[in-house]
């Protein structure tokens, strides 16, 4: 069978700036992205329906049957058994929400084009876990890093904790082939804590569950994480974390406090940066909404910083509660920046300017070397449209 991921083009609009560079189903969230979920369950490799812009990127595969995912919902086992039963021109259902269908190959491009809803609806028991906005990565990070962890380690046997590991809830830690730790202090009573391939927690860090540290990524000496967090591949993380996703591929080396946030790749976040997650008045926290372009409630209470890929601050940092960083950034100074910093800007406090073409470029060609990646036409492409579309906000 053919799987196709289909974003939503009002829900990719609402995970803005984090989707600027990716489709939906490249999130992360929990231990694993949104695609790679999808990935274990239907034991396949599934292709993307996204913007236009990044499709030379993430490519879409149309076969002669197709079944086409709502790349913003999060599997489980009805939606699987279900899938694994649907005829042609049957649809998966919970109340409006179309979660799969399945067409042939001429209905599956006019279905991209919202001009086919032919087909006979199969309605769902239990409401799914979708993400339909930025905070509901953070928000939805418990219950989910919960039910990846049952599914990755399933029937499977973790590698062996050293003596010198304090542990508290010894059988809900899962550890990775080269995975290492020592003289540490676990609390997995709370929730598991994974541990991915040749990752490393340093001495007299302390973590309390659930928890994941995806491969290849490392928690720095002395840091303290509370539940629930995940650091995803190829990240170097210091301080104290609350609530926290990070995709991958950036760093956050030195203390500082980050709370009910959200980072996405390629940033870094230079020494002694905090986030503020709680407001003086205990008022809900409203965010930047780039459909309305005005700031919207949102319900929470605790919400930090939300920012997207290859943006970057200066030491000593500070965030407001509620703050939206777009992509390819450049924040330093004293005092508190505003609330939403549109892509490609350059400043703190005083002020922005636009921060340029080639001075961005040259700073992604050197961390993707620093990662062995090569940063392509392709990669350079997304962000000049990037940089296009986001023009009006630095204009602001």
């Amino acid at each position: 069978m053919n799987y196709i991921l289909f974003d939503n083009n009002k829900i990719w609009k609402q995970l803005l700036p984090l989707t600027y560079t990716r489709p939906i189903s490249e999130i992360r969230v929990g231990i694993s992205t949104i695609n790679e979920k999808w990935n274990l369950v239907t034991d396949s490799k599934l292709s993307y329906k996204t913007q236009n812009y990044l499709s030379e990127k993430h490519k879409t595969i149309v076969e002669n049957e197709n079944v086409i995912i709502n790349s913003s919902i999060i599997p489980n086992n009805e939606i699987v058994s279900k899938i694994e039963r649907l005829e042609i021109n049957q649809a998966i259902v919970f109340e409006d929400i179309i979660i799969a269908v399945f067409l042939n190959k001429e209905d599956t491009k006019k279905y991209f084009e919202n001009q086919f809803n032919e087909f006979e609806k199969i309605e769902l028991e239990k409401e799914p876990i979708q993400i339909n906005n930025t905070w509901d990565i953070f928000s939805l990070n418990d219950k989910i890093l919960r039910n990846d962890f049952s599914s990755i380690t399933k029937g499977r046997i973790s590698q062996k904790l050293s003596s010198t590991v304090n542990v508290i809830g010894k059988e809900n830690v899962f550890l990775e082939e080269g995975a290492s730790l020592e003289f540490v202090t676990l609390n997995a009573k709370s929730g598991p804590i994974y541990i991915g391939k040749d990752a490393e927690i340093m001495e007299n860090s302390t973590v309390r569950g659930p928890f994941a540290l995806c491969e290849h990524s490392t928690l720095k000496m002395s840091a303290k994480v509370y539940g629930a967090s995940t650091i995803g591949p190829h990240s170097k993380v210091g301080g104290e974390l609350n609530n926290v996703v990070i995709f991958g591929y950036s760093n956050k080396a030195h203390d500082g406090f980050l709370g009910n946030a959200v980072i996405g790749e390629w940033c870094n976040l230079g020494a002694d940066t905090n986030n503020s997650n709680l407001k003086n008045n205990y008022a809900e926290v409203k965010l930047w909404d780039y459909q309305s372009e005005r700031f919207a409630k949102t319900g929470l209470q605790f919400c930090g910083l939300i920012m997207g890929d290859h943006s970057k601050c200066g030491i000593n940092t500070m965030f407001n509660t509620g703050t939206i960083i777009g992509v390819n950034a450049n924040i330093f100074g004293s005092g508190f920046p505003r609330n939403f910093i549109p892509s490609f800007s350059w400043g703190g406090s005083g002020g922005f300017i636009t921060y340029t073409k080639p001075k961005a470029f040259e700073v992604a060609e050197k961390v993707f070397e620093r990662r062995n990646k090569d940063f392509n036409q392709i990669e350079k492409g997304i962000l000049e449209h990037i940089f296009d579309i986001t023009e009006k906000y630095r204009a602001r």
